[in-house]
């Protein structure tokens, strides 16, 4: 996630061509090799506790990260302030229950909706590095072409705004369902 944020953050016209793409390649690399770390773990029987809390506490790390920078680049409108702090939230009031649950002796896994939320949020987060890429590495591709080059960007960032609004919806539904499942874990000391 560092690598990724550092070549946002990095002017493009001081460094090298396609330095943007380079970040949602690098992003989509993350996110495929997380999914199939949790395949192979399942196929070969490979899941373990440590790995169940781990895998869930990267999802998180990478998607929070990658929410805070777009705020901070300015990538996501001021109106996306209320959502992102809508999904940290949630994220951080599940993992609070997930740390209890372990001093517990318990490991709570991701519930399926749960996985729904991180495609939803990774699918989000790539429309918008999509958007980054496509306005700075293509101008010279789209050279005389400036106005389909506007309007796929505008595509870009119509579904990213739209696939924010689904994954906050998601995430605090999931959150809920994963709350109404575990909260005994908060409230009981003997869970």
């Amino acid at each position: 996630m560092l690598a990724v944020i550092g070549l946002l953050y990095t002017l493009p016209h001081e460094t090298w061509p396609w330095i943007r793409t380079s970040a949602l390649l690098l992003f989509l690399f993350a996110a495929l090799t997380d999914w199939l770390d949790g395949w192979l773990a399942r196929k070969f029987g490979q899941v373990s506790e440590f790995g169940k809390f781990m895998d869930a506490l990267s999802d998180k790390v990478l998607t929070l990260g990658m929410f805070v920078s777009l705020l901070a680049l300015g990538e996501l409108g001021k109106w996306a302030l209320f959502p992102v702090l809508l999904i940290l939230s949630r994220e951080f009031l599940i993992t609070g229950l997930r740390l209890v649950a372990a001093g517990k002796g318990k490991t709570l896994a991701a519930e399926k909706v749960g996985k729904l939320k991180t495609i939803v949020q990774l699918t989000c987060i790539s429309l918008y590095l999509g958007k980054i890429a496509l306005k700075v590495d293509f101008i010279q591709v789209f050279a005389g072409e400036e106005e389909l080059h506007g309007q796929l960007i505008e595509l870009l960032k119509t579904s990213g705004d739209l696939t924010l609004l689904a994954a906050t919806v998601i995430t605090v539904l999931s959150g809920i369902v994963y709350l109404s499942k575990y909260w005994k874990f908060f409230l009981d000391e003997d869970a």
